[in-house]
């Protein structure tokens, strides 16, 4: 097996066979002394002459994403997935902290068209059309994400913080949020619900991951977030 690199905030590791590569609190990627993270969260590992990642943790999910955005998984507790592609980013959150690294290999083992998942839920980004408001929220909690210098790791807002930045009151924020939320859960995003008619708890954190990863908010879109406009209902 070829070896992999992993990117995290400028620094390069290299992950070889037959040893297994462990990104946590501890580990060969010691991401950060955060008690919300996992003292070993993800394991990169050689099985069947593939790399893999899996998620070892019993709490914490990740965001995987291609390089282009355009293939998405969400990596839940116990699930694995082959590490198809040339790059792979990976975002996660821990507490208020959102962490985001890449995995580097020498080629890609499959097209797009191919890829393939065990126990993880996956998604086929498809179209979403948001109003000025709702990107504004959304830029409103990545704009910490989005403007570090060396991407790896930044601070999600908390709703009175975010709702603060855009000059809008509780009462509008939130219901943006939930409207957000579920125009994405719509559209087969996981994690923005924590049940049958139930918003997950941590959904800021998670519409940050997905946001980001996927493109669908970029630093081009940041000024957005001084347009003076009444919140539409």
């Amino acid at each position: 097996m070829k070896p992999l690199k992993v990117e995290f905030c400028g620094e390069w590791y290299t992950v070889e066979s037959p040893k297994d590569f462990f990104v946590g609190r501890e580990g060969d990627l010691a991401i950060d002394d955060n008690p919300y993270l996992h003292r070993q969260f993800l394991r990169i590992y050689e099985d069947h002459d593939m790399w893999w990642l899996s998620n070892v943790g019993n709490l914490l999910t990740a965001t995987v994403t291609d390089s282009t955005g355009s293939v998405q998984a969400w990596l839940s507790s116990g699930a694995r997935l082959p590490l198809v592609f040339q790059t792979m980013h990976v975002m996660f959150s821990a507490g208020s902290t959102t962490y985001d690294f890449s995995i580097h290999a020498e080629e890609d083992f499959f097209s797009t068209s191919a890829f393939a998942s065990t126990n993880v839920n996956s998604t086929t980004i498809m179209p979403v059309s948001l109003t000025t408001t709702q990107k504004q929220l959304i830029l409103s909690l990545a704009e910490h994400v989005l403007t570090q210098s060396i991407p790896g790791r930044g601070e999600v807002p908390t709703s009175a913080e975010a709702a603060a930045r855009l000059g809008w009151s509780m009462t509008t924020f939130n219901r943006k949020l939930d409207n957000v939320c579920e125009k994405l859960d719509k559209v087969g995003v996981s994690g923005l619900r924590g049940g049958k008619g139930k918003l997950a708890n941590n959904r800021r954190a998670r519409l940050v991951e997905y946001a980001v990863s996927t493109h669908l908010v970029s630093g081009e879109d940041l000024p957005m977030l001084d347009w003076k406009r009444e919140p539409s209902v």
